[in-house]
């Protein structure tokens, strides 16, 4: 099933439940009721309509409507788990009454209808309440400055040369759809000020194409470490052209490693720095197939081996090639409530540092965000990583 297809239907299931639910306690007269659902119904129907009109007339055309319509998206996603906890609450005290009257052979009570109603109401009421408050805060926390987030990882038989390296990560900024130059200014300013040894970029650094988003990249060229500006291809480039990417990125000051390495050298010691296509690559070109292992190749010996790759799954091929860290992005930590809970179920890093093995994992919990402007839970980050002697 295409992300398309099963993106339609997620969608409206999404919108039946949660308009069904607020509207079902509200005496309201025939005609406002299908009015509302008229209305539903366009608000399904635009969601649909973003997606189509982002191929046909680009992401920058569509600002203002889609963050109306990632709004709305993030507004019933705060909804929604609220109201079926409530549903789950209520359907099981009533199994658990029932049960009772069961065993204890005791009649059915007189239902009150007015009493259901008025709790129904209520609760409706404090729900949407609740998920306003949150999603401005939500809101506020995805559009503020990221948080400089620094983590000391201990590499064995690290050399007094290496000591203290210290590796600027950015990831998932999502340019094209909310959010513009404006918001990428602030983070590589932010970068800027931790004056890293090596900027790494791991992937899904845009949503559109080359020509509509070269000038809302234009800060990119602002980006000045040492030993370069390193970018991987994450899921969402191949959604938009990649090989178009790859060709641009340079332009702006970032090398593109597909499946390649870099060799640092601080004195006599030597860092070798790797960089994978995503783990979607293979889907689009067999060129394009994510390989740890030949991203090594030919390269000399070394001190410690890094490699960048966007989703945090390539760990298992990344801890079988002997490498020692490996820097992702991919899960956004959740980005809001109630995924930042079952992010784990799909990813086995979700955010922060852990181990597989011998290898060392940190997944940055994204620069930016996709779709809905919120996060809740897991805040924007810009990390900065320093290497020590284990």
């Amino acid at each position: 099933m295409s992300f398309a297809v099963f993106g339609g239907i997620f969608t409206a299931l999404l919108h039946l439940y949660v308009a069904g639910s607020l509207l079902a306690p509200l005496e309201i007269s025939r005609r406002t009721r299908v009015l509302v659902w008229i209305g539903v119904a366009l608000l399904w129907l635009a969601q649909l309509l973003g997606m189509a009109l982002q191929r046909a007339i680009g992401t920058t055309s569509l600002y203002l409507f889609d963050w109306g319509r990632y709004l709305v998206l993030g507004m019933f996603g705060l909804v929604t788990p609220l109201l079926l906890l409530r549903d789950i609450l209520r359907v099981s005290s009533l199994g658990v009454r029932r049960l009772v009257r069961f065993v204890r052979r005791r009649a059915a009570p007189v239902v009150d209808h007015d009493r259901r109603r008025f709790l129904a109401k209520s609760t409706n009421a404090g729900i949407v309440g609740v998920s306003a408050v949150l999603g401005g805060v939500g809101v506020a926390e995805a559009r503020g400055r990221p948080r400089v987030v620094e983590v000391s990882v201990p590499i064995r038989g690290l050399p007094p040369e290496l000591e203290g390296y210290r590796i600027a990560q950015v990831s998932d900024l999502h340019i094209g759809l909310t959010i513009r130059r404006g918001f990428l200014q602030t983070v590589v300013d932010a970068v800027g000020e931790l004056a890293p040894d090596l900027i790494a970029i791991t992937g899904d650094m845009v949503d559109g194409h080359v020509p509509e988003l070269s000038p809302e990249l234009e800060p990119l060229r602002e980006l000045h470490a040492p030993d370069g500006v390193l970018f991987v291809t994450g899921n969402h480039e191949y959604y938009w052209d990649v090989e178009a990417w790859v060709r641009a990125l340079p332009d702006f000051g970032l090398r593109v490693l597909m499946n390649e390495h870099v060799v640092i050298e601080r004195g006599a010691a030597r860092l070798v720095v790797a960089g994978t296509t995503d783990e979607h690559g293979r889907r689009f070109a067999a060129e394009h197939a994510c390989d740890p292992v030949r991203a090594l190749a030919g390269a000399p010996p070394c001190d410690a081996r890094i490699l960048l790759a966007h989703q945090p799954k390539t760990c298992y091929a990344a801890a079988r090639a002997g490498y020692d860290l490996q820097l992702s992005g991919h899960t956004h930590g959740g980005q809001f409530f109630p995924f930042t809970l079952v992010a784990g179920l799909v990813h086995p890093f979700v955010a922060g540092l852990g181990r597989l093995g011998d290898l060392w994992v940190y997944v940055n919990r994204g620069t930016g965000y996709w779709g809905p402007p919120l996060r809740l839970g897991s805040p924007p980050e810009v990390t900065l990583v320093r290497l020590t002697a284990a």
